[in-house]
């Protein structure tokens, strides 16, 4: 089967940023901050971004680029005959497909506030009300599940890569609007005080591994979903600089989702710290008490279903190259075929709060939404980024010198020499502390 090329240098920055920015961005990094303490938070997440997202994401993209391969099959063309470094590519697909069966009703909801917005019904509207009714939770889920495949069902410059670009340039231009808006609330003093100003009282361990886990989570890195558009990319830009500007877009993104947020928030005297429903109910109570709200809102929930819908576009086509790879099956029939399991596995995130309501295994606040979550977000992401370092970096694996040609490979920002003890001791050694402090302290709440 031949490998489909991207259209453009272009193209993939921007389908590889949409991959990475998404509700990772614009809904749970706000909260996040606002639950740990707001700038102290926000500069953990930067530096995670900047000293341990970068390097990882440079060499999950080198393996996707050298191995001409879907995340299942990548390590097994790299490794070393008799290795088992492939067993990660199924745990890789198991990532995409968990972050899926959450993801999606996330973005369903992300459509449903946009609707009712747009309609004129948003008086009334609550998060409680919305994730309790099953029909809409199903529904708007299905929605995503079902234009998802069938974007990706066609080829990948026609399909894929030309609705990403489109969607990218807009969300960028309605985030900048929102931004400019917030700027001039009654409490956006206090609000950017709180969101840009440190507290080192606030930060503790917990808040230490929580920004490494979202920086692994916004970045989409630790199961091939960046790797997968490496594997689309000529030889003519080297990696380090290509990383660079996804990452530059993807933080952009989460920095200004806050700068919209957070001023809002204190204008009217808001929870910072309400959890998965700041975006929801807090931002509906913004818009509901301002001048021209339901346009506001309908012009904010809009940026969100960009934002969302952009990534899981790209998981998307994670998921389907690793199921073509392995069955040889055609994009429409590999999309109706993984469409279905998705949606069924989808289901059970958007009953959760519902029909499932009384399911609570390990506290009373533990929902199934929280259970993927964990299951992705502390395990799969931080283990897969861990085993995609070890094997860049040590001649058991790939190697260091098979990495740094690849990433250096075309014009562009290298990788130096004097970055190889970082890359190779520091960068697994934080990982596998944060990991195992992280399990330790964590708290189903």
């Amino acid at each position: 089967m031949e490998r489909e090329r991207l259209g453009s240098r272009l193209g993939f920055i921007l389908l590889s940023a949409g991959c990475a920015i998404g509700c990772g961005n614009v809904w749970k990094f706000p909260w996040l901050t606002g639950q740990n303490g707001g700038g102290g938070f926000v500069l953990l997440y930067i530096l995670c971004i900047v000293l341990i997202g970068l390097p990882v994401m440079t060499m999950e993209l080198s393996l996707g680029r050298a191995s001409q391969a879907s995340p299942v099959k990548m390590l097994r063309k790299l490794e070393k005959p008799g290795h088992k470094w492939h067993l990660q590519g199924g745990f890789a697909l198991l990532g995409n497909v968990c972050l899926m069966s959450f993801y999606t009703t996330v973005a369903g909801w992300m459509i449903y506030y946009f609707y009712k917005f747009l309609t004129g019904q948003n008086a009334e509207l609550t998060f409680e009300g919305m994730i309790s009714s099953t029909p809409v939770s199903m529904g708007f889920m299905a929605i995503v599940v079902v234009l998802g495949f069938i974007v990706v069902s066609f080829k990948l410059q026609g399909g894929l890569e030309r609705v990403t670009k489109y969607m990218m340039v807009a969300l960028l231009v309605i985030m900048l609007v929102l931004a400019g808006r917030s700027f001039f609330m009654d409490g956006s003093a206090e609000g950017l005080s709180f969101y840009l100003v440190p507290d080192f009282t606030k930060i503790t361990g917990s808040t230490v591994v929580a920004a490494m886990n979202q920086a692994f989570f916004t970045l989409s890195l630790g199961i091939g979903s960046m790797a997968i558009f490496g594997s689309y990319l000529g030889k003519d830009r080297s990696l380090m600089g290509e990383s660079i500007s996804i990452a530059a877009l993807d933080t952009l993104v989460a920095v200004v989702a806050g700068l919209i947020i957070f001023p809002a928030c204190f204008t009217y005297d808001l929870e910072v710290g309400a959890g998965p429903k700041l975006l929801f109910n807090t931002m509906a109570t913004v818009f509901n008490n301002m001048d021209g709200g339901r346009w506001w809102g309908a012009l904010f929930f809009m940026f969100m279903v960009f934002a969302a819908m952009s990534t899981v576009f790209a998981v998307f086509e994670n998921i389907l190259a690793c199921v073509r790879e392995l069955t040889g099956w055609s994009r429409p029939k590999g999309s109706i075929v993984c469409g279905i399991v998705v949606l069924l596995l989808s289901s059970t995130t958007a009953l959760g709060y519902s029909e499932w309501g009384n399911f609570h295994p390990f506290s009373a606040e533990t929902n199934v939404l929280d259970i993927w979550d964990f299951i992705v977000n502390n395990n799969l992401l931080p283990l897969g980024c861990l085993v995609y370092t070890l094997f860049c970096c040590y001649k058991l694996g790939w190697g260091w010198d098979n990495f740094v040609a690849e990433a250096n490979s075309g014009r562009g920002l290298k990788v130096k020499n004097w970055m190889k003890p970082w890359f190779r001791y520091a960068i697994p050694a934080v990982i596998i502390f944060l990991y195992i402090y992280g399990l330790i302290n964590y708290s189903w709440k």
